[in-house]
């Protein structure tokens, strides 16, 4: 992770996450991040998290969330229905749903995944497929939620 041989230092930021709910504990809006400790350097990096997606303002859950919800449209899932679930807007929505089927089947992290899910998903069904794959039907939602973002955790979105 750091970009030179120099020490790394860890610093720990509050965040405002937007999409969830407000009362959590203040120990869900923190954000560490590390930064390279040799003069001159000082650059940053965002260690993987479960909870944030890279520089991302919404919770990650509320991101795979909202996608996946709406791959499910004809449940009853319009676009709508979703950013009034979340209180997102149309662009950033719209952004999502691009990454999720433009940007992230390129990346590494998904080719290195989908070899691990069995039957193979396609990348137009991420991340619903990658939900089902690990559990949604069988170990319900939560906890398919929470094996896709530990996967999702490493991507450096």
């Amino acid at each position: 992770m750091p970009y030179c041989s120099g020490p790394l230092h860890r610093g720990a930021y509050v965040r405002k996450p937007r999409g969830g709910p407000a009362n959590l504990f203040e120990t869900f809006f923190i954000r560490h991040s590390l930064c390279c400790g040799r003069e001159g350097c000082r650059r940053r990096t965002l260690p993987p998290s479960v909870l944030f997606l890279g520089r991302r303002v919404y919770w990650g859950g509320v991101i795979v969330v909202a996608t996946a919800l709406r791959q499910q449209r004809e449940k009853g899932y319009s676009a709508r229905k979703i950013m009034d679930l979340f209180g997102v807007t149309l662009s950033t929505f719209r952004r999502w749903l691009a990454f999720f089927r433009s940007t992230f089947p390129h990346t590494s992290t998904w080719q290195r995944l989908r070899g691990l899910l069995i039957p193979p998903v396609a990348a137009e069904a991420i991340p619903l497929g990658v939900l089902e794959r690990l559990g949604l039907g069988r170990d319900g939602p939560e906890t398919a939620l929470v094996r896709c973002l530990r996967l999702l955790a490493g991507c450096g979105f």
